[in-house]
Parts: structure tokens; C-alpha cells; sequence
């Protein structure tokens, strides 16, 4: 143990005494978690319209203020002479608006007066979204001219639970919080084992008396306390700018925190074993590391979304447990009942990792 610990030790010092690593350490995870949180967002809001009012009636006007009392769209008066689709190839609108002639008499009679919402269709998310505001708009309108009218057997009371402001910054900000988690300590990890190769003075640790074991778990050490720093550092933002906080039992999460700073440690220091130089292992963390979190582990999207040909490969990506582990830990507190197989999943991954680096440690130890 003592000389675990003192490889640690060594590890620590090496990084505190590089300005570089410490920035990359804590410097860059906090300087990313608040713009890519806050820029990450798939509501839409101050979406510019444009309105062909071709009746120009009070009740025309009154249903475009419809669309202006709304905080989703932006409404933009265009000329009746000019086709919309100007409009859309001079990235003026991304929708518009067409009242036609009559719109206030057909109201008047009672009578239905279909308005026409073309909607530039070359971002489909956008594109739908758009299409279901415009729609609640409609509804919200009719509503309230239609006055009171004789209700369904049916009534939908919908209530939103765990974020009832739709904010995506509570959603987003945890996933980021993983993505520095999973990028940042296994980035130092491998660049610490991959420079003892480079530099051939792993060639010390063979003629040694200290254990492969040792070594690694040494080098693990020091990553795991540099990852869970950096882990404070970046809860006391969650908690000050984003507004969140713990949600039910915290020991899922905190557990599950420790034994993720081993996985992620665990794939550096095995990513530097395997490709003993510093760019070549510097870029396979950087690809495994955040693109497979980014992609496959529902930090944008859900998991159910991506398409089933890849799908199968987010059950082997160890973010996508620890993602879900954080958002039921901040905003649903399930607790132990609905995490306790996200927390194995993460430590038999990262057991996996180690085996794997004690074991291409072992092999060059042999070879020497």
C-alpha cells in the first residue's frame, strides 16, 4: 500500500508543478461546463415569421398578435405581392404565415377559414417544432373565440415533474458535467503512462521491485484525485449558476462517482499502456472519450433515438450510466431501487479497463 501510495504522490506532484496539466486538470472542464450547457438547447425561441395578411381584418389581426404574444416566434410583415419563399432563401423566416381573403367574414358566419403555415423543412427538428407551436397557437386562438363550448368526456391535466420550467440547461448541464469527467482525467491519465514509455523510463519500473499492480493502481490514484477535484469544482457550478441540487438518496451518485474516476482512470492509463506515445494516445482518448459519450450516451438526445444498427454500442459506453446516474441524482432522486445497475455496470467496466492495462503491462514487463 505504502508504495501505492507513493506513486500517487509522485503522479500529483509532476502534475501540480506543470502549469498545463493543471489547466487542462480544472481549468478548461470549468471554462466549457457554462457556454456548452448554455448553448446546447433544442426548444426554440425568437424564431422570425412572416405574416401575409391578405384580408387585413381586425380578426386577422388579431390572431397575427396571437403569434406575437407567443415567446417562440417573431413575427415579420412581408409584403402580399412577394412569394414567402424569398423570405426562406434569404434567411429572413423560417416559417410564414398565410391569412387568406375572407378570414374575418368566414369567422364571423361561424364558418371554418383554413390559414396556411409554410415552414422551411431543411432543419426537421426546427421544422417540426415549429409546425406543434404554430399548432398551439391555433388551438389557443380558437379557444378563446370560439367562447365556452361543451367538453369531451376526456380532459388532459398535464403537469410536468422534475423541471417544470422546460429549462434545457438543467438537462444539458449534467451531461456536459460527464463529458469533462469522461474527456479531461483519462486525457492526463494517458498522457502520464504514455510519456514512460516515450521516454523509455518505464524501463526503471521493470527492474524495480514495485509490482505491476502497484504501478497502475498508483497511476490510477492520482488520476481519481485529480478527477474528483475537478468533479468539486464542477458540482459548486451545478449547484451556483444552474440552480440544481440533490434530489433524494446522494450515496447512488457519490458511490458511483468514485467508481467512475477509477473507470475513466482506469481507460487512460490503459490507452497509454497499449499506444506508448502522447499524440497517438492523446487522440484514441479524445475519440473514445468524447466522441462515444457525446453520440451514444443520451447526453443530447435519448438513447431509444439513435438508430438500432448502432444502438447496441451505448450499452458498452461508460458514460451513458454515469449520465443517468447524475440527472436521477439532480432532478428525479430515484435512489438505489433505479441506479443500482447503472453503479455495476460502471464498476465492471472499469474493472475490465484495468485487466486490460495490468495486462499489456505485464506482457512488456515479461518481454524485458
Amino acid at each position: 500500500m505504502r508504495r501505492i501510495l507513493e506513486q500517487a504522490r509522485k503522479e500529483l506532484i509532476q502534475v501540480i508543478r506543470d502549469k498545463r496539466a493543471m489547466l487542462m486538470a480544472l481549468g478548461i472542464p470549468v471554462m466549457l461546463l457554462i457556454p456548452l450547457s448554455v448553448s446546447l438547447s433544442l426548444t426554440v425561441d425568437d424564431l422570425p415569421i412572416v405574416v401575409q395578411d391578405l384580408d387585413d381584418s381586425t380578426a386577422s389581426r388579431l390572431f397575427i398578435d396571437a403569434f406575437r404574444a407567443s415567446i417562440t416566434f417573431r413575427v415579420i410583415e412581408w409584403p402580399v405581392d412577394e412569394h414567402p419563399e424569398a423570405a426562406f432563401k434569404a434567411n429572413a423566416a423560417r416559417a410564414a404565415l398565410i391569412i387568406p381573403k375572407n378570414f374575418g367574414r368566414d369567422m364571423a358566419r361561424g364558418y371554418r377559414s383554413p390559414v396556411q403555415m409554410l415552414v422551411d423543412g431543411s432543419d426537421s427538428n426546427t421544422a417540426q417544432l415549429v409546425s406543434g407551436y404554430a399548432k398551439q397557437v391555433a388551438s389557443a386562438y380558437n379557444k378563446g373565440t370560439a367562447g365556452p363550448t361543451q367538453q369531451g368526456p376526456v380532459h388532459a391535466a398535464v403537469r410536468l415533474w422534475y423541471n417544470p420550467g422546460r429549462s434545457s440547461n438543467k438537462f444539458y448541464a449534467p451531461g456536459i458535467f460527464v463529458l469533462n469527467l469522461s474527456l479531461f482525467p483519462p486525457l492526463l491519465a494517458a498522457l502520464a503512462m504514455a510519456k514512460e514509455g516515450e521516454e523509455k523510463t518505464i524501463l526503471q519500473v521493470y527492474v524495480s521491485s514495485i509490482s505491476a499492480h502497484e504501478f497502475l493502481l498508483g497511476k490510477i490514484l492520482a488520476s481519481m484525485v485529480i478527477g474528483l477535484t475537478q468533479w468539486f469544482v464542477l458540482m459548486l457550478l451545478l449547484f451556483g449558476y444552474f440552480g440544481l441540487g440533490l434530489a433524494g438518496d446522494p450515496t447512488p451518485f457519490l458511490i458511483a462517482t468514485v467508481l467512475y474516476m477509477f473507470c475513466v482512470a482506469a481507460f487512460g492509463t490503459m490507452a497509454g499502456a497499449a499506444i506508448p506515445e502522447q499524440a497517438s494516445a492523446m487522440q484514441a482518448v479524445s475519440l473514445f472519450g468524447f466522441l462515444l459519450v457525446f453520440l451514444l450516451a443520451g447526453l443530447v438526445f435519448p438513447v431509444e433515438n439513435i438508430p438500432v444498427g448502432i444502438r447496441w454500442i451505448s450499452n458498452i459506453v461508460w458514460g451513458r450510466y454515469y449520465i443517468e446516474i447524475v440527472r436521477d441524482a439532480l432532478l428525479q432522486g430515484g435512489g438505489w431501487p433505479a441506479m443500482w445497475p447503472r453503479v455495476a455496470s460502471i464498476g465492471s467496466i472499469g474493472g475490465l479497463f484495468y485487466m486490460l492495462a495490468w495486462g499489456k503491462l505485464r506482457r512488456m514487463q515479461l518481454e524485458t
